[in-house]
């Protein structure tokens, strides 16, 4: 009888940790960015990117290629800077780019737009207008070690 009672405890105890279901407490879901609401998160967050990762000229951006209208309008705003963009994954011998990974989804009503290389993450909310996007949050970025 002693045996079990500290067993009985301790199953207590854990199933006291589990949660009921997996479930967010918001819904994130891929959004549909287009037009000028895409042109406009994409120039500001490749004007932010330039803003962390340095000079154009020298910098070879990878990216997957795209067919979303946020991702042409990703690639044109960073050629705009003056990167070179690769999208086929046909790099010249001995350029080494930075790998670029995007994403835009829907939360709560707005807009979330992420960049990341493998050394830096940007992050920035956006709530869609009649002319465009407008940010609705503070820029966020994570420097990588």
């Amino acid at each position: 009888m002693r045996a079990i009672l500290p067993l009985l405890f301790a199953a207590g105890l854990i199933a006291g940790c589990q949660t009921v279901d997996d479930t967010l407490a918001t819904s994130s879901t891929p959004a549909t960015v287009t037009g000028p609401a895409a042109s406009a998160i994409a120039g500001e967050m490749a004007s932010r990117l330039a803003e962390q990762i340095g000079t154009a000229g020298t910098t070879t951006i990878k990216m997957d290629k795209g067919t979303s209208e946020f991702a042409v309008a990703l690639e044109a705003a960073l050629k705009g800077w003056g990167y070179s963009v690769v999208t086929d994954g046909k790099l010249e011998k001995g350029v080494k780019p930075v790998e670029l990974v995007y994403g835009i989804d829907s939360v709560d009503g707005q807009i979330l737009a992420r960049l990341s290389t493998p050394s830096l993450a940007l992050g920035r909310a956006y709530t869609a207008t009649s002319g465009g996007a407008a940010p609705a949050s503070p820029l966020s970025i994570m420097q990588r070690n």
